[in-house]
């Protein structure tokens, strides 16, 4: 069972959950290991002085923050959790809104909330009733020695706890070469838009995430079992360049890839699913991973 990552309590309004703070994901990737390239030596990471190079043992590390004037103010890691006691061991409803109001940009690393002995009843009364009105909760949260925007999403196991970006770190779209907005202004005709639709309706079907899969990271260990099975698991092999992408036409008729792409749904699908389009605007990106939600 994963450790708890955090310990504390939901506090809404007067009500009080004691509740842990657990993994909603984990990693699978593959784990590249750094050799030196002419003894196959592990090469590892050092902390070192920037202006002498010499090494730093952890213990002798200390945290500072450095002021306008240049100079550092050193503060230990007691006088950190001591800054905002309650702020370190709550997590404190601001608000509740819309699910669909929080755009998807704003979500980064989920977990799920566990309730502690005895709290049952209010976390399950809290879960229950934000999945019927279909709210969120919008709370700040200390982890890591850093305060967080955090959005309580229920689902109908759990309650989950998506940390959120602040307003000031995410990205407007100002400068980029994008098209105009609208039907008119982009230049499209009502019939690219009534056949972009269809399409889109034609390859519209249940979320199944057990579908989709790293087919990346497959392809790299057979590449690995290649190797290992022609005793090659000790040389250095050069990948072959990637062939040339053929020249794109300047100009496309879009009506006519729209045609193509209608037709083309007629016929089976086969091999490998299509990749992922990117999540809507309107649901969680990263709460999204279990089939069941609010919906």
């Amino acid at each position: 069972m994963p450790r708890a990552i955090w310990k504390g309590a939901l506090n809404v309004g007067l009500l009080n959950a004691p509740v842990s703070l657990m993994p909603a994901t984990h990693q699978d990737e593959i784990d590249f290991d750094w050799l030196k390239r002419d003894t196959l030596q592990p090469v590892g990471y050092k902390r070192v002085v920037k202006e002498t190079g010499e090494e730093v043992a952890r213990e002798d590390i200390v945290k500072a923050v450095k002021t306008e004037g240049g100079k550092y103010v050193l503060l230990s890691d007691e006088e950190i959790r001591s800054a905002n006691v309650k702020a370190a061991h709550s997590i404190a409803i601001q608000c509740f809104v819309p699910a669909e109001d929080v755009n998807f940009l704003f979500y980064e690393t989920p977990y799920y909330l566990q309730p502690a002995k005895g709290s049952e009843k209010v976390y399950a009364l809290l879960r229950e009733a934000l999945f019927r009105a279909r709210k969120i909760g919008i709370a700040l949260i200390v982890l890591h020695q850093k305060q967080h925007l955090a959005a309580v999403i229920p689902t109908p196991q759990a309650l989950v706890l998506n940390t959120l970006r602040w307003a000031i770190e995410v990205n407007d779209t100002e400068g980029l070469a994008l098209p105009p907005k609208g039907v008119r202004g982009a230049g499209l005709s009502e019939r690219e838009i009534a056949m972009a639709t269809q399409l889109i309706d034609g390859m519209t079907e249940p979320w199944d995430p057990e579908r989709y899969r790293d087919t990346f990271r497959d392809d790299i260990m057979a590449m690995v079992e290649r190797k290992l099975a022609e005793g090659q698991a000790d040389k250095v092999i050069e990948t072959p360049p990637e062939p040339e992408a053929e020249a794109e036409e300047t100009e496309t008729d879009l009506t006519a890839l729209l045609r193509q792409s209608l037709q083309g749904m007629t016929a089976p699908r086969t091999g490998a699913p299509a990749r992922m389009p990117p999540p809507s605007a309107r649901k969680p990106a990263r709460t999204r991973a279990a089939k069941s939600g609010m919906h």
